[in-house]
């Protein structure tokens, strides 16, 4: 087996960072996988980075104002099923046009998911705007909850547009093989946050005490940034997919295709997200301090799942390529090789959780209660790791061949027939608590897994056609 020294890792590294044009249908697959996962693994640090950021200043304000990010993230996780089903339908297509040569179509497909992003986003910022109050208090906010936060639920809604191109355009250049363009998007993004969340939360100068409206302020006007650098790179940069005014017309065959493909995705993370937005509910049923513990150890989570997710779309980028350069077993190969790295990192990470629950959810807040439910919940999920880690790549390697119908229906097997009857059952009837909520979460996910290894093996995916 091939062995790389320290100091070729670093050259390597600094390849994969810089943005290099490389092949990834020939050559070593392990080296394949590494120079696609860095940029992916950095860039999914960097979108968790957001999460913890604003946790870490709005918790300064008060439990309501963090309580309000839990329930507005997860209204927002429906933006992103959108987002999400969409930008795998571009990589999916993208990555299947260059792997066939084809960088004509590969740019069309490029022009079509962003003009249909912007028509969604539309859509989803006139709900925003109008009705954040209402939308805080479907989810079980409390008047003075709903009172206090209602703003940060308004900017975010209304301003998701960058949210929805931010995913997509980086999910052109993912598609690409350009990840590398993906990760600087990210990296700015959330240096501009880092420096404006404590601005807008806390005033400076002329600027006011936002609170934490603040916090949606400072991460929208990063996001945004992130979004004119990245349309910056399409039209005058060094990706792979070049656009030019004359690409931008509407093809309708091609959006028809990325529509078609998108629906699975979308359905998928529309199963998924919308089944987190029932959890959700069902955490509000305990109080603020439940809701706040568990919506920081969801949040210091999704700092170590985004580096799998990262390994998980180099996967779907090989599959995609490899099957449009007709090499199927190759394709498989790769997924087998990321998904154990994957499942190594997350044990890893699964150990610290463990032992040290309790110490990390105190950088964010001291109120007992808080600290408590949080470490519970860090502590309960953190016991499946592995088996997200395994689970993540094999399902974004069947939305990398196109195949997105299949995670679909075992997304709703798993979250709707299982893990919510599951948590409602445990925790309301049952009179667990929140504990019952968060054994129905990695339960599920194990499920997720296991039926996933299973109809990856059958290898049907290899022979969709986008």
């Amino acid at each position: 087996m091939q062995s790389y020294s320290i100091k070729e890792v670093f050259h390597l590294f600094k390849q994969a960072v810089s943005g290099k044009e490389q092949d990834f249908t020939s050559g070593s697959i392990r080296r394949a996988v590494f120079m696609l996962s860095i940029p992916m693994i950095l860039e999914m640090v960097m979108e968790s980075i957001f999460a913890i950021v604003d946790i870490f200043y709005v918790s300064k304000v008060s439990v309501n104002a963090v309580a309000t990010i839990g329930l507005t993230e997860s209204v927002i996780t429906l933006v992103y099923a959108v987002a999400i089903g969409l930008s795998m339908a571009a990589t999916a297509i993208v990555a299947r046009r260059i792997g066939e040569d084809d960088r004509t179509g590969a740019s069309k497909a490029a022009v079509q998911v962003i003009f249909l992003g912007i028509l969604v986003a539309i859509i989803i910022s006139m709900i925003g705007l109008f009705y954040p109050k209402e939308i805080l208090g479907l989810m079980g906010g409390e008047d003075d909850l709903i009172a206090e936060g209602y703003g940060y639920t308004q900017v975010l809604l209304g301003g998701n547009v960058t949210i929805m191109l931010l995913f997509l355009i980086n999910a052109i250049f993912r598609g690409a093989g350009d990840a590398s363009i993906a990760m600087w998007a990210l990296i700015l993004s959330n240096s501009l946050n880092i420096i404006l969340d404590p601005i807008f939360i806390f005033g400076l100068g002329p600027i006011p005490a936002y609170g934490v409206k603040g916090a949606a302020i400072a991460t929208t006007i990063g996001r945004g940034v992130a979004v004119i650098f990245q349309l910056a790179v399409l039209f005058y940069g060094w990706s792979k997919i070049k656009l030019g005014f004359k690409d931008l017309v509407i093809h309708i065959s091609v959006m028809l295709n990325l529509i078609k493909v998108s629906l699975g995705g979308i359905g998928q993370f529309l199963i998924g997200t919308s089944s987190w937005v029932f959890l959700m509910r069902i955490m509000s049923e305990f109080g603020s301090e439940v809701l706040a513990g568990y919506t920081i150890a969801i949040r210091v989570m999704m700092f170590t799942l985004m580096p799998a997710w990262g390994m998980s779309n180099a996967a779907a980028t090989l599959v995609g390529q490899n099957l449009g350069a007709q090499k199927p077993d190759r394709a498989e190969a790769s997924v087998w090789k990321t998904g154990k790295y994957s499942a190594i990192f997350m044990g890893s990470v699964s150990i610290i959780y463990l032992i040290f629950s309790p110490q990390i959810i105190s950088w964010f807040t001291q109120e007992p209660e808080v600290v408590r439910n949080g470490a519970l919940c860090l502590r309960i999920i953190a016991a499946g790791y592995v088996f997200y880690g395994y689970g993540m790549v094999i399902i974004n390697a069947f939305n990398g061949a196109g195949d997105t119908g299949t995670p679909t229906w075992i997304n709703f097997v798993c979250f709707w027939l299982f893990q919510l009857p599951l948590a409602y059952i445990t925790a309301i009837i049952l009179d667990f608590g929140p504990l019952g909520v968060f054994f129905a979460i990695t339960l599920a996910e194990v499920m997720i897994t296991v039926i996933g290894l299973v109809w990856f093996k059958k290898g049907k995916w290899k022979f969709i056609k986008v």
